[in-house]
């Protein structure tokens, strides 16, 4: 099967969250499978011109009013032969930023950029002579893909294409002004026709929803709540009426990288047969956050984007968050690593100032985020929504049991403790209060403390769990299949 990925980020070149490392690594378990697959994505300013293939065809654009004369070049995923091509326009892309910064948070050209890429992969597949069976585009950005397949291109050598559209988070659909419209490269028929009207606006996202052959997400339980009131952000009753081509996949983990018997960013190694170096991690731990080193008090970590959907205010908020109250209250420590909105940052280094079991580091520090992830005896993802999730894996992957609230790929990944026999892999909780959270925290800490034998079997039940992509990348070949059948009434089983 031909694939191409279209999207606004992939690792090592660019990444703001896990849609980088989803659609690399998903590329590269399909490449494995015999699958041929190549990604196009935006060559933003810091992506360094001279280490890519440059492609010496210039190529026209239909973005915008007028015609854009963009450059490709070539790159690959890093130890494979997935090919990573570069649609280069300095007006558009060269800049610090992906879809904004600090002082222009969501840049007021978004859906110029974003239909830039999204016409230059049709181009780019013309210019290769290489005309994929599957479009698969990911998120708001990439959104228009669908709507040009179907509205305009679902004939001749894309005859035989269909197009699948992953939503990796709902809560960020590109919604702009109806003047930005011509901005797209569509006539004004598809304003109403392919999907983009909203409220007067136009919605990226919800073009992409209405014209997909079929619509994915990265877990069952999110796919499912997304199609509800509390869950849609407004596109609850389109998803609905589209429920029949949503599907959820879980994402997979690097496995490569996130193992604790080979994790090189660790001080010790340790393994599901033999858990004894993970004492000397968290002594490592404590020492490097400047807490006690103690290996009886229970070390719970946190790693986080200090974001609204990550129940930031339920831990954080001054005289409403619940962890001075823990760490008043109980024997225990934190350690924490994240950055994001201000007040929060602001209000951990207060807490941690007051507190001697909180410490903290305000930013990112790859290897910290490993060292937490082993040395921590718990870990906290209280999520007001969580599309996939992957921390709360890595966590059960190192033998440290997710506390998390039950939503979205939570709830599909962390199987609920047993007081009864100690079965489980982690602790959930349903409502996202502080009072659930000390609760749960508290639960948490009970059977630390009194159920030993426990926390073993739900620790090494945890490390021996598959994440693996493999399981992944059969769900979405099927889901391929059915696009096809759908958009183009192509059996696969044919090509047999």
């Amino acid at each position: 099967m031909k694939i191409l990925m279209i999207t606004s980020e992939t690792v090592p070149f660019a990444k703001t969250g896990g849609l980088a490392d989803a659609v690399s690594a998903l590329a590269l378990n399909l490449s494995k499978q015999g699958h041929d697959v190549r990604i196009v994505m935006p060559r933003f300013y810091k992506i360094d011109r001279t280490k890519l293939k440059p492609i010496e065809t210039p190529v026209a654009v239909a973005a915008g009013q007028v015609e854009t004369w963009v450059k490709f070049y070539r790159s690959e995923l890093p130890n494979s032969n997935v090919p990573v091509y570069f649609i280069d326009h300095e007006q558009a892309y060269g800049r610090d930023g992906i879809y904004g910064t600090k002082s222009e948070p969501d840049f007021h050209d978004n859906p110029y950029r974003s239909a830039l890429l999204c016409h230059g992969a049709f181009q780019l597949c013309r210019m290769l002579g290489w005309y994929p069976d599957i479009m698969h585009a990911h998120d708001w950005f990439c959104a228009l893909v669908p709507v040009i397949l179907k509205c305009l291109c679902r004939n001749g050598y894309f005859a035989h294409t269909a197009s699948v559209f992953t939503i990796h988070n709902l809560g960020y659909q590109g919604v702009y002004g109806k003047d930005s419209f011509p901005a797209l490269g569509l006539d004004w028929g598809l304003y109403y026709g392919g999907g983009l009207e909203h409220h007067g606006a136009i919605n990226l996202l919800q073009a992409g929803i209405s014209c997909a052959d079929m619509i994915t997400t990265v877990s069952p339980t999110y796919a499912y709540e997304m199609q509800s009131l509390e869950g849609g952000f407004g596109l609850d009753g389109l998803l609905r009426v589209r429920s029949d081509v949503v599907k959820g996949v879980l994402n997979g983990c690097d496995l490569e990288t996130w193992n604790p018997k080979t994790d090189k960013l660790l001080p010790a190694n340790y393994d599901a047969k033999n858990l004894a170096n993970k004492a000397k991690c968290k002594a490592a731990l404590q020492k490097k956050m400047g807490l006690p080193v103690n290996p009886d008090i229970p070390l719970i970590g946190i790693i986080t984007r200090l974001a609204d959907q990550k129940g930031i205010a339920e831990v954080f908020a001054p005289s409403y968050g619940s962890i001075y109250s823990m760490c008043n209250n109980m024997d225990l420590q934190f350690a924490v690593l994240g950055s994001g909105e201000r007040w929060c940052e602001n209000e951990i280094n207060a807490l941690q100032s007051k507190l001697p079991n909180l410490r903290a580091y305000i930013g990112y520090d790859e290897s910290l985020s490993h060292l937490i992830e082993a040395g921590s005896d718990f870990f906290l993802m209280p999520s007001k929504y969580e599309p996939c999730g992957l921390n709360q894996m890595y966590s059960m992957l190192y033998g440290t049991l997710p506390i998390v609230r039950r939503t979205g790929g939570l709830a599909d990944t962390v199987e609920q403790y047993n007081e009864s026999n100690g079965d489980g892999t982690g602790f959930l909780f349903d409502s996202l209060t502080p009072g659930a959270i000390y609760d749960t925290v508290g639960w948490a800490l009970y059977a630390y403390y009194n159920k030993k034998d426990h926390i073993k079997k739900m620790q090494i039940k945890g490390m021996t769990k598959d994440f693996s992509w493999e399981k992944s990348v059969h769900g979405y070949l099927d889901i391929y299949s059915q696009a096809l059948m759908r958009g183009c009434g192509v059996n696969t089983a044919d090509w047999k």
